[in-house]
């Protein structure tokens, strides 16, 4: 067993979180998750209303008695969210630790925090954690150049941003982006990090709610199968390499292109529906990690944990061993 402050503090097993993973944060993962024993969170906006996310945490509920979070991730939209009502949702729930991603938290923090409520908040550089540390999170939740989705702009990798982070910030810090491994996490753990999040490493479980031809296409892709698109629109985003994520970056790229040029092409509803409901590999574009090159099977969620426990003891024991 590796505990840590983060152990102790949210009440779980294992220094493991799986983040908010929008489409795949749902029940069926995160009650999994945590009868594993670690941290898992729903999505709130994977839930089309707050009365949905309501049901979708009392259907967790059923499913485990374990600690279990919600990841609110707050971004411009064309369609407003109603982020008091999900909020609120959140707060009624009983909810104990909110994971938050996008825009600053601060709107959200005086109900959360007087609700009890912990909230992490997710950032790609140590300029906006800080931010975030003075408006008054509990965790930063550092998120490295090798991760999926949103990276920043920095191009900053973990073995550089997570210590950095650590060194700069006075509240607890989770590794994030590439670990996928038991001695990823031990190395999180030693560059002084109290936990690490992965979510490319639960898309490759049963219990993860896309098809299967996901989770084995996850497998057969190595750390290349990545690419950069909307970088010329400074909105970078890791996403997995496939036809239409190639399009869009060789469209991005001519002169005068607008995001209105790739929208229909990197449109999420067509991601979803195509790619993780229908499993066409090429029929969208779709997220996942460079951590896809240290996936080597499809597990289930306890046999994943328990297998990336026991790998980051071992590390951990051998490593007296290099001392002479």
């Amino acid at each position: 067993m590796i505990s840590t402050s983060f152990t102790a503090e949210y009440g779980v097993d294992h220094p493991i979180l799986c983040g908010g993973m929008t489409g795949l944060g749902t029940a069926e993962l995160i009650s999994a998750v945590a009868n594993a024993g670690a941290l898992g969170f729903l999505t709130a906006l994977t839930q089309p209303s707050p009365e949905a996310l309501s049901a979708e945490i009392a259907r967790t509920r059923e499913m485990t008695d374990k600690t279990f979070g919600v990841n609110l991730t707050i971004l411009p939209t064309i369609n407003p969210v109603p982020y008091d009502e999900y909020r609120a949702a959140i707060v009624e729930a009983g909810i104990t630790v909110v994971e938050t991603a996008g825009s600053s938290p601060e709107p959200h923090l005086p109900d959360f925090h007087a609700a009890g409520i912990k909230v992490i908040h997710k950032a790609t550089s140590v300029r906006h954690a800080l931010s975030a540390q003075r408006k008054g999170v509990d965790a930063i939740s550092i998120d490295g150049f090798e991760c999926a989705g949103h990276p920043g702009e920095d191009d900053v990798p973990g073995l550089i941003l997570i210590p950095a982070a650590v060194r700069a910030l006075d509240i607890p810090v989770i590794a994030s982006g590439g670990l996928a491994t038991g001695p990823g996490l031990a190395a999180a753990l030693a560059l002084g990090a109290v936990a690490a999040n992965m979510g490319t490493r639960f898309m490759a479980t049963h219990e993860a709610p896309i098809h299967e031809n996901v989770k084995q296409q996850i497998v057969a892709n190595d750390e290349r199968d990545t690419v950069l698109v909307f970088r010329d629109f400074h909105n970078t985003a890791r996403v997995v390499r496939n036809s239409v994520s190639e399009q869009i970056v060789e469209i991005a790229g001519r002169d005068g292109a607008t995001f209105d040029d790739v929208a229909a092409l990197a449109s999420g509803q067509r991601g979803r529906q195509a790619v993780l409901a229908e499993g066409d590999m090429e029929g969208g574009m779709w997220w996942a990690g460079q951590a896809q090159g240290l996936i080597d099977s499809v597990g289930s969620v306890q046999d994943v944990i328990d297998e990336i426990i026991a790998e980051a003891e071992a590390t951990i024991d051998r490593l007296p061993s290099l001392r002479s």
